[in-house]
């Protein structure tokens, strides 16, 4: 059966951005305004408070936070009182890590922080099926990937970029999987770990293409259909019916970038008997025609090209790739 979860972080095609040791000490605090780029933390040694996503969490030895779309954060020692002439915000660059609160003082945690980015022009359509903050605890297999990821980062080995990209799919899948469940908040995560509603989604990503009713994932669930209908937009958040449109348009995004498939040929793939009718759905959903929605694609994709290659205008020279700037979380 189809693995409805690899399929989504394969779409949301996981690219490295950097990684850092960072600690604390004393009483210390960083705030950060972000654009909506995933962070991941790992609890090396110590404790840390984490605000974010108006959720509260004390992060402990072991733990492990994924934030698929950071937008604004603050971390901060356990202690809220201020240490006598210290400013919590002071930032200071040591030889392995960056210190935050007390240069010379005893660290009270140590972390390791990161952030990558989402390639797919449909990331935030598929972040918006994930839960908005996973907290695990006493992970090892996950501290244990994000490790690899940190050191592949920092080397300069032969294949390197296709290394990263596949230990970051995996420290995604594995995060997601980790916070699968019943327990988990609203979303494709929760509507997996449901045994009945897991078999239906699986279906539907194993065959899109398939003129689907709800009665009939309904019957693969083996639940009535309102009974299905019903549970399944209380689980996952929406009813199954927009689930199976917006999994539709992400796989016809994603078709639409590549340059040897025409626009029959996806509208079959993703379940629409002809070319106009495909068209029509495609545009009330994503507000513009395929075929220039393909246009733009092309023009962006060029564009992220460019700038991953550091390209600048003619007779500028060559750019160097740019450092994180010091003392970022």
């Amino acid at each position: 059966m189809s693995d409805p979860l690899a399929e989504m972080v394969t779409l949301l095609q996981p690219a490295a951005r950097y990684s850092k040791f960072v600690s604390g000490a004393g009483t210390w605090r960083v705030e950060r305004q972000e654009t909506g780029q995933p962070f991941y933390c790992v609890a090396l040694e110590g404790s840390a408070r984490l605000s974010a996503e108006d959720e509260q969490l004390t992060l402990r030895e072991g733990d492990f936070i994924l934030i698929p779309a950071a937008h604004a954060f603050t971390m901060s020692s356990l202690d809220d009182g201020l240490s006598p002439g210290m400013d919590p915000l002071t930032v200071t660059t040591l030889p392995v890590e960056t210190r935050h609160g007390d240069p010379e003082g005893a660290p009270n945690a140590r972390l390791l922080v990161g952030h990558f980015a989402f390639g797919s022009p449909d990331a935030a359509l598929l972040v918006s099926l994930l839960p908005r903050i996973i907290h695990i605890r006493g992970d090892s297999r996950l501290s244990a990937i994000v490790q690899l990821v940190t050191d592949e980062a920092r080397a300069e080995r032969p294949g390197k970029n296709m290394i990263l990209a596949r230990l970051l799919e995996v420290l995604l899948v594995e995060a997601l999987r980790s916070n699968a469940g019943e327990k988990a908040p609203l979303g494709i995560l929760r509507g997996l770990g449901d045994p009945r509603l897991a078999v239906a989604i699986r279906r539907l990503h194993e065959n899109p293409s398939k003129e689907w009713t709800v009665q009939q994932l309904a019957g693969e669930a083996a639940l009535s259909r309102s009974a299905f209908f019903n549970r399944f937009r209380r689980t996952v958040g929406l009813a199954p019916m927009e689930y199976l449109i917006s999994w539709r348009m992400a796989l016809a995004r994603n078709l639409l970038r590549q340059e040897d498939i025409g626009i029959q040929e996806i509208a079959e793939r993703v379940g629409y008997g002809s070319a106009s009718a495909f068209s029509t759905a495609f545009a009330r959903f994503a507000g513009l025609p395929p075929s220039r929605y393909a246009e733009q694609a092309k023009t962006i994709s060029n564009a992220a090209d460019c700038d991953r290659r550091q390209c600048r205008p003619s007779g500028s020279g060559q750019a160097s790739p740019q450092p994180p700037t010091p003392g970022r979380l």
